[in-house]
């Protein structure tokens, strides 16, 4: 700009030159001034740059063995799983139970084999690669009793009139919505990964775009078939006998028993989701409201479904842009209208969804129609946008139309093939988290994350806290339903998941990254706003602080009442990061026994 004075001086027109050098000048000024304020209270700290070391090679070329090794073994995963989902679905309904009968009769003379003198503590004999969670399941290298579970992976029955699925543990995701969805049926909350099961989305932790109005995944379940340490096969629901057991299973990890069954609720749908993309331009606190305002009747009417949209997600894109997304249940005659748009987002060379959506910030709300299954499974196929990382060029187009129907590589494999070093390195250098906090925290959390780990997109979807007759593992704010916030209802607290999927900015840009200590602050900022982080995650939390973050009362009371403890390990040690060696495993058992921060609340003489 002064260049631009100076050569002005010396034209003929030399004021319009410099009345036209002062706007252009202000003008910059007005931007840089708007972004210190936009700024000002998210700035990153300065970082001093990162030594690489050959970890960092490695990291860097692991697509060749993703591409050349991992997505053709996944595909023909993928492939066998289908075929033996279709040889099940040929059985009927009869021959199903009667072998899920005969499975569990094995199970129980299984854990009768136990002798617990000498046997270390049951847990499945699922490999600990094969999970789909992030932590590391180092707990199956101390010595243990195994029991096999693999042939649970049944759907054993679609009732119609009483609107429930009754399923088997390994049941995934892919494999539900593509028997129900045909019906114009699917479970209340469809998790958008195929490879999602019905034990782990129960025992651990289940969210998708519907949950701000049926809950988590485990807020669907009616009931719970479950072999206790001694072998007894009991069925838990909230009205019965095992009530206790019903609302404590959730987020137990599978340390009070072993799920071999459960009912899940069904509700009606139709052909297609018609789904609205809106652009969101602010900082991080006016983009938290525009996405509390997508889903959210600031009159608190929440319950009415003309005012509530049937799913709901944002994806923030940076710390000013983000995306929401609403989306309501229409037919397939609805969709087809003349002038409507239908997006097949299912198809291999598909841009990838997280990608299409973001095109609403160039140019404006639009609308379309998705068919329902595909939408239900929008983000398999880039993992999010963790494909991005793991294979850079993925997202182009001759790769997706090219080798897209290899996609997406099995999160199992990609484990079982990174080695010590690299599951090292990711630990510290790669984010993925969810943080469940308030909906009026949402502006707050955000601006946490980009402070300290500046990642991007980031995740939102809301969920509804249940307020339920006992103090659960995970329960709303005390008097929540007094302060009459927008989103919440008498009966539930409206929560939102942020996923925190990607490599920090730092890391992107070479500095130094502690991985573990910023975990460990967010764990500390979740303690501290009655936040919660669900348990597939790596977690830094020592036991005390696990137990500030979930309460242990109804859990720890289960647990002795049915056996749990000395037969299963703790949900904290189960969740523990690093190895267990056998010695250890006895000494956690035996100190939860006199725990010492599990605060149990003792009976009112």
């Amino acid at each position: 700009v002064t260049s631009h004075f100076l050569t002005s001086f010396k034209t003929p027109h030399c004021v319009v030159s410099l009345t036209s050098s002062l706007f252009f000048f202000l003008a910059e000024l007005s931007v840089v001034i708007v972004s210190c304020e936009v700024m000002s209270d998210l700035e990153t700290p300065l970082r001093p740059k990162r030594k690489k070391g050959w970890v960092d090679f490695l990291v860097q070329f692991r697509w060749i063995i993703v591409v050349f090794v991992v997505l053709p073994i996944s595909f023909t995963f993928y492939f066998l799983i289908y075929l033996g989902d279709i040889r099940s679905e040929w059985k009927s309904y009869k021959t199903r139970q009667k072998e899920h009968d005969e499975n569990v009769k094995k199970v129980i003379k299984r854990l009768k084999q136990r002798n617990p003198s000498k046997d270390g503590l049951v847990c499945t004999a699922r490999k600990p690669w094969i999970a789909v969670g992030m932590r590391n399941v180092d707990y199956k290298r101390a010595r243990h009793f195994e029991v096999d579970l693999s042939a649970f992976r049944n759907i054993l029955e679609i009732d119609k009139d009483r609107m429930i699925a009754r399923v088997e543990p390994l049941v995934n995701m892919g494999q539900i919505s593509r028997a129900t969805v045909p019906m114009n049926l699917s479970i209340a909350v469809v998790a958008e990964l195929d490879d999602l099961t019905v034990g782990g989305l129960i025992n651990g932790y289940g969210i998708e775009g519907s949950s701000h109005i049926y809950g988590l995944f485990s807020d669907t379940v009616v009931s719970y078939e479950i072999v206790l340490a001694d072998g007894r096969l009991v069925r838990a629901t909230k009205d019965n006998e095992y009530s206790d057991l019903f609302y404590a299973i959730p987020w137990s990890q599978g340390t009070l028993g072993l799920l071999v069954a459960a009912e899940i609720r069904l509700i009606p749908v139709k052909e297609y989701m018609k789904v609205t993309y809106k652009p969101v331009v602010g900082n991080l606190q006016e983009i938290a409201q525009a996405y509390a305002d997508s889903f959210a009747p600031r009159d608190g009417d929440q319950d009415n479904p003309e005012k509530v949209p049937d799913f709901v997600e944002t994806m923030v894109y940076s710390p000013t842009e983000g995306v929401c997304m609403t989306g309501r249940y229409a037919s397939k005659e609805e969709a087809k209208k003349k002038g409507n748009k239908i997006n097949s987002v299912g198809w291999w060379y598909k841009t990838w969804f997280y990608q299409h959506a973001q095109t609403a910030l160039k140019k404006g709300t639009f609308v379309e129609y998705i068919p329902t299954r595909e939408f239900y499974h929008r983000h398999t196929r880039c993992l999010y946008w963790e494909g991005k990382l793991i294979l850079p060029f993925a997202d182009q187009f001759w790769f997706r139309f090219l080798f897209g129907w290899l996609m997406p590589p099995k999160v199992s494999l990609l484990k079982a093939t990174q080695g010590e070093a690299i599951r090292n390195y990711y630990h510290e250098m790669h984010v993925i988290q969810d943080m469940l906090v308030p909906l009026y925290k949402v502006g707050d959390a955000m601006e946490w994350v980009h402070r300290e780990m500046e990642v991007y997109p980031i995740w939102l979807c809301p969920h509804k806290l249940f307020k339920f007759p006992v103090k659960t593992m995970i329960y709303p704010e005390p008097g929540f339903e007094l302060h009459r916030r927008q989103g919440d209802t008498q009966y539930a607290q409206m929560y939102t998941d942020i996923g925190v999927y990607y490599a920090p900015g730092p890391v992107l840009r070479g500095e130094v990254f502690d991985g573990a200590e910023a975990v460990r602050r967010m764990e500390n900022w979740l303690i501290e706003n009655h936040g919660y982080q669900p348990q597939y995650t790596v977690s830094e939390l020592s036991e005390k602080n696990f137990w500030r973050m979930f309460d242990a009362g109804l859990y720890e009371q289960c647990r002795k009442k049915y056996g749990a403890v000395g037969n299963f390990m703790s949900v904290y040690y189960k969740s523990k990061k690093g190895r267990k060696t056998e010695k250890e495993v006895q000494e956690a058992e035996q100190a939860h026994l006199e725990t010492a921060y599990a605060e149990v609340d003792q009976p009112a003489d």
